[in-house]
């Protein structure tokens, strides 16, 4: 369950920032979370909401934006976009000459602070 490490790194990048520019409590935190990324979206919702406790962010919400994953085949140049979280083959022709382009993310979108 590295979602446990995940969630306390975006607590410790959002708390530095916040610090940083001068405000006393995070309100929210918003994520883009690709879904080949390999994280579970409820498991990290969970660790955020145990380690934000006796943090500035005790009381701020996550909010995660699950990204799709997509890209084009190199072979017949064919673009995808797929609920999956993993494409082995292209769906038009077969070939394995992918280029994945999204999908992947795992990034700090937004935080509401005050």
């Amino acid at each position: 369950m590295h979602e446990v490490s995940i969630a306390q790194g975006l607590l410790d990048i959002a708390i530095e920032h916040c610090k940083k520019g001068g405000y006393q409590r995070i309100e929210s935190i918003s994520v883009k979370i690709g879904k080949a990324s390999g994280v579970v979206p409820d498991s990290l919702l969970f660790a955020f909401e145990t380690l934000k406790i006796g943090t500035i962010a005790e009381k701020a919400s996550l909010t995660i934006n699950e990204i799709k994953v997509s890209g084009y085949c190199k072979n017949c140049e064919c673009r995808f976009s797929v609920e999956e979280a993993y494409v082995l083959e292209c769906q038009k022709c077969g070939s394995t000459q992918l280029v994945i382009e999204t999908g992947r993310e795992l990034n700090i979108d937004e935080m509401e602070v005050f």
